[in-house]
């Protein structure tokens, strides 16, 4: 089954209405304060499903489907450690946050250690989001190029000409509607984008239960006895469950500091949470989100085990395919009627786009906040703060787009084994998010500590996750990493971010006696 005209008609007539929707749902735009924070009266529930949308990538729509069908349901676990640290996060950053009255987290950061901390921490949460959002947006031209080829589509052009096709017409679109709309066309983008994919999902669900031997129940009686409803993993000994990701403490241990990290210190998340009019507003929308979160991967999880009866089991190799991530793409453009996979990809389009509407935001609200007008705007009129705000917005988008181009090229034209890049892109994240969150901590929960110290903190945390993250980096230090399971690497760089930064302090103010101040 191929895509036929009513798929082209859908997919374009949703690409072509997001900008126009985007646009709309915005308003008037006269301030930064519109443009960054929404005016700062966005119903809690808009915002939190506009957090949960900017965390779901066009690859968690793919692949999490895949893990299920190859293993179990234990990733599952990750989302009981997401929830704990987004209640945490709402009890302690968010009070601290709205008691400032912040526009962005790193200004907090700012008015503890002074300017050249929020400076530091800005910045790398810009080097973060461009590397991470490069990666993603190239990432996401892989599902839909696999998608486009089981349809026919573009079947005369090379895979790099496919994979620029799609990140140009998602970056394009994107870039329109979140340089008019600003915060509020991405927030309520997100929530109708989010709409789009769960329903798409939804529909795959129905789809594949009316088409497998005694439907649903068939389907989980048939998980069951092959071991696949697993949901508790406790590892077989400590050694073990600290390098296994799934085993239970790891997992959700991990999770909860991760959550703290990305939805307490990312400006990408925070930014959403200050955009409400109220402290107990953005509670509501953190904790809300978390628990959203784990029923959609659940959702996404059990997919997969609808997709395993379906396909009885076969492995890629026996269905054609060359890797795990490729089956729901399959199933999506050989299953489903006419429409339908052009509802699914534009689903999948919804998916990338509202996590790069968020960066776009996000970096622009940090660029301009944290790193222009402190320094170059202090005596702007509103409407020069909007315009260079707006300014800045395509800035990073043409930055993305053009280092998504750069990932695709250095993938598709290698050759022989493909580079590792993708992979230490997709790793950043880690690297930065554990010197982030220490750095919070450390100003949170002492009051002597100055920026020296912090700063050697910060430092010190993203040197050693060097040596922790496994991925391409450790095969240029010398000696070997540190086999460590992927959830605790936040939690290990903030623990030496706050130690170390405890440790500078004692040895400036009790060994060498030097002035604090």
């Amino acid at each position: 089954m191929e895509f036929g005209l009513l798929d082209y008609i859908v997919l374009v007539g949703y690409l072509i209405g997001v900008a126009l929707l985007g646009i709309y749902a915005a308003g008037r735009q006269t301030s930064t304060n519109d443009y960054f924070m929404g005016g700062k009266d966005m119903p809690w529930w808009a915002v939190l499903l506009s957090v949960v949308a900017t965390e779901t990538s066009t690859l968690t729509f793919i692949s999490i489907p895949a893990v299920s069908y190859g293993s179990d349901i234990t990733f599952l676990q990750i989302t009981f450690g997401y929830i704990i640290g987004r209640v945490v996060v709402s009890m302690i950053f968010l009070p601290a946050y709205h008691e400032g009255k912040l526009t962005t987290g790193y200004q907090y950061l700012a008015n503890r250690f002074g300017g050249a901390m929020r400076n530091i921490t800005s910045t790398t949460f810009m080097i973060t989001r461009l590397l991470a959002d490069g990666v993603r947006l190239f990432a996401t031209a892989i599902p839909l190029a696999v998608i486009f080829r089981f349809g026919g589509l573009f079947t005369e052009m090379s895979d790099l000409q496919v994979y620029l096709i799609a990140i140009a017409a998602i970056a394009g679109i994107t870039i329109i509607y979140t340089f008019i709309g600003g915060i509020k066309a991405v927030v309520w983008m997100d929530v109708m984008q989010m709409t789009i994919y769960v329903g798409g999902a939804v529909l795959a669900v129905f789809i594949l239960a009316f088409n497998i031997p005694d439907g649903i129940t068939g389907a989980m009686s048939n998980a069951m006895g092959e071991g696949k409803l697993r949901l508790i993993d406790f590892g077989d000994s400590i050694g073990q469950s600290i390098q296994s990701p799934y085993a239970f403490f790891t997992a959700v241990i991990g999770g909860a500091v991760f959550s703290l990290a990305s939805h307490g210190t990312d400006h990408l998340i925070v930014q959403r949470l200050l955009t409400t009019s109220t402290l107990r507003d953005s509670q509501k929308a953190l904790i809300g989100s978390g628990l959203v979160a784990c029923a959609q991967f659940a959702l996404f999880l059990f997919i997969g085990l609808l997709l395993y009866s379906f396909y009885e089991g076969q492995t890629p190799e026996a269905l054609g395919l060359s890797n795990m991530d490729e089956i729901f793409a399959m199933f999506i453009i050989e299953q489903l009627p006419v429409g339908i996979s052009g509802l699914i990809v534009a689903a999948l389009l919804a998916a990338a786009m509202s996590s790069l509407s968020s960066s776009l935001n996000s970096l622009a609200s940090a660029t301009t906040l944290d790193l222009y007008k402190p320094y170059f705007g202090q005596t702007n009129t509103a409407s020069k703060d909007l315009w260079i705000s707006r300014s800045i917005t395509v800035f990073w988008g043409v930055i993305i787009t053009g280092s998504a181009f750069m990932f695709a090229f250095i993938q598709t034209q290698a050759e022989g084994e493909q580079p590792a890049v993708v992979e230490l892109g997709l790793e950043i994240a880690s690297y930065t998010y554990g010197g982030l969150l220490g750095a919070f901590l450390f100003g949170l929960f002492t009051t002597k500590p100055n920026l020296t110290d912090a700063a050697i903190g910060f430092f010190t945390g993203l040197i050693v996750m060097l040596y922790l993250v496994e991925g391409v980096i450790q095969d240029f230090l010398p000696g070997s990493g540190i086999p460590v399971a992927w959830p605790l690497y936040t939690l290990i760089g903030s623990i030496v971010v706050i130690a170390t930064g405890l440790l500078s302090y004692y040895i400036r103010t009790k060994l060498l006696r030097v002035d604090n101040s």
